[in-house]
C-alpha cells in the first residue's frame, strides 16, 4: 500500500461529511452519502446523494467532473455500492473513471454490499482505504444503519420540560416551555426522522399541525395512536392538510367494530392512511391509494408478537412501519405515549430539552408516565450523553443502553 497524509485524507472526508449532510431529509431510506474527487491536491469534483431513488454521490461526482479524473483519489464517506438498485453500481463508474485510490469513511452493512463493493475494487487494481472518520460516518447514518439491519424504524423519544420535571402547567398550559432557538432544532429534527408519532389526546388537545418547518424542510409523515379512532373529523389542522402531508392513524385491531370501521371509511375519504395494530402474528396495513380506487389491503407476515400492552401494541406498530419503508420515528406525544415506547422497549435515542424554569403543581404532568417501574436499579438508563445549549435551554441528547 502506498503511503498517505493522514491529515490530508480526514480534511476530505470532514467535506464529504459535510456535503451529505446537506440532503437531510431527502434520501431515506436510503443514507446520507457524500463525495469528494481529489486530484494534484486539489478537489475537481464534489456531490451527495441527493434524492432517494435518483444516483449516488460517487456517481454524481464523476459524472459532473469536467475534468480527466485518471489517477484522481476520491472520498466517499459510505462504502460504494456494487449491486443494481435503483441506479447503477457506483463501483463500475469508479472503475471505469480510473481512479486510483478510494478512502472510505463507513462500510455498508446493506447484505447486497458489505464489503464487496471494496473487494470489487480492490480486484480491478484500485487501491482502497477504509476507516477514515469512521466514527462520524457512522453517526451520521445511525437511522440507515438500524433500519437494514434491524427493519424496524429508529426511534427518538423528544420532549420539552421545565427544570421541575412539568411539561405543562397544571391548568394544561404549555405554550411555551422552551424558546425559540430550542424550537428552531425541534424542527431540525422533524426534517431528519421520516415520521413523527404523537397520541391522539395530542391532536384533541393541541390541534398541531405537525410539519417542518426550516428552510428547504421536509415534511415527515404523521403518524397518530389512536386505538379506537377517536381522531375529530371536524375541522383541524390534520384534516386540512391530510392530502398535502402524508397521515397515517394506528388503531388497535381488537377494538374493531361497525362504528369504528365506519369512521375508518371516513378517514379514508379524507386521504388519510389507517392502520391496524393487532396482537398477533398476522400484521395488516391499510393504505388509501386515492379517492377513486377501491381500498386496498397489503398484509404482512411476521412471527408471533407478543402484545405489550392493552392499546395498540407499540411493537407491532414498528414492523408496520418498518415494511412501510418508514425508517426512523420522532415521538412528539404526551407522557403516555412516551411511557407506552420506552415499556415496549422501541426507543434508540432521547431528546430532553430543560428550560430553566420551575413552575411547580402536583397535578401538572411529567414527560413520561404510565404506571412506572418500581425499582431505581431498573431505571431506563441512557449512555454516549451530549448536551447543548440554546439560549439558556439545555438539551440532554444520548441512546438507551
Amino acid at each position: 500500500m502506498i503511503g498517505y497524509n493522514e491529515e490530508e485524507a480526514r480534511k476530505y472526508m470532514k467535506r464529504a461529511i459535510k456535503i451529505a449532510k446537506t440532503a437531510c431529509g431527502h434520501t431515506s431510506p436510503n443514507p446520507m452519502v457524500g463525495c469528494v474527487v481529489v486530484k494534484n491536491g486539489r478537489i475537481i469534483s464534489e456531490a451527495c446523494h441527493e434524492r432517494y431513488g435518483e444516483f449516488h454521490a460517487e456517481r454524481n461526482a464523476l459524472i459532473r467532473c469536467v475534468e480527466d479524473t485518471s489517477g484522481a483519489d476520491l472520498y466517499v464517506t459510505l462504502e460504494p455500492c456494487c449491486h443494481h438498485g435503483k441506479t447503477p453500481p457506483c463501483t463500475d463508474i469508479i472503475i471505469e473513471k480510473k481512479i486510483k485510490r478510494v478512502f472510505v469513511g463507513s462500510l455498508d452493512s446493506n447484505p447486497l454490499v458489505a464489503g464487496h463493493g471494496i473487494s470489487i475494487l480492490q480486484e480491478h487494481g484500485i487501491e482502497v482505504i477504509t476507516g477514515i472518520l469512521e466514527e462520524e460516518c457512522l453517526k451520521m447514518n445511525e437511522i440507515f444503519f438500524h433500519y437494514i439491519t434491524n427493519k424496524t424504524p429508529f426511534t427518538a423519544v423528544k420532549y420539552a420540560m421545565t427544570l421541575d420535571g412539568k411539561i405543562a402547567a397544571y391548568t394544561g398550559d404549555s405554550k411555551w416551555i422552551t424558546n425559540e432557538k430550542s424550537r428552531e432544532h425541534v424542527h431540525y429534527l422533524r426534517k431528519k426522522y421520516s415520521g413523527i408519532m404523537v397520541g391522539i389526546n395530542t391532536v384533541i388537545k393541541d390541534n398541531p399541525m405537525l410539519n417542518c418547518r426550516t428552510e428547504a424542510g421536509v415534511n415527515p409523515a404523521r403518524i397518530i395512536v389512536d386505538s379506537t379512532l377517536r381522531f375529530p373529523m371536524e375541522e383541524n389542522h390534520i384534516i386540512e392538510t391530510a392530502k398535502e402531508i402524508r397521515t397515517i392513524i394506528a388503531y388497535s385491531k381488537s377494538n374493531e367494530n361497525e362504528c369504528l370501521l365506519k369512521k375508518k371509511c371516513e378517514l379514508f375519504q379524507k386521504g388519510i392512511e389507517v392502520i391496524s395494530v393487532p396482537a398477533d402474528e398476522k400484521i395488516t396495513y391499510e393504505k388509501k391509494i386515492s379517492l377513486e380506487e377501491k381500498q386496498i389491503d397489503i398484509k404482512t407476515d411476521v412471527e408471533s408478537i407478543e402484545k405489550h400492552h392493552q392499546e395498540v401494541s407499540m411493537k407491532n406498530l414498528m414492523v408496520i412501519l418498518g415494511g412501510m419503508k418508514i425508517d426512523s420515528v420522532l415521538i412528539e406525544g404526551g407522557g403516555e405515549i412516551n411511557a407506552s415506547a420506552f415499556e415496549a422497549g422501541i426507543v434508540n435515542k432521547v431528546y430532553a430539552y430543560i428550560a430553566p424554569k420551575i413552575i411547580m403543581g402536583r397535578d401538572a404532568k411529567s414527560p413520561v408516565s404510565g404506571e412506572g417501574i418500581p425499582l431505581m436499579m431498573d431505571a431506563v438508563t441512557l449512555k454516549d450523553i451530549s448536551v447543548k445549549e440554546f439560549d439558556g435551554d439545555i438539551l440532554v441528547e444520548g441512546y438507551v443502553r
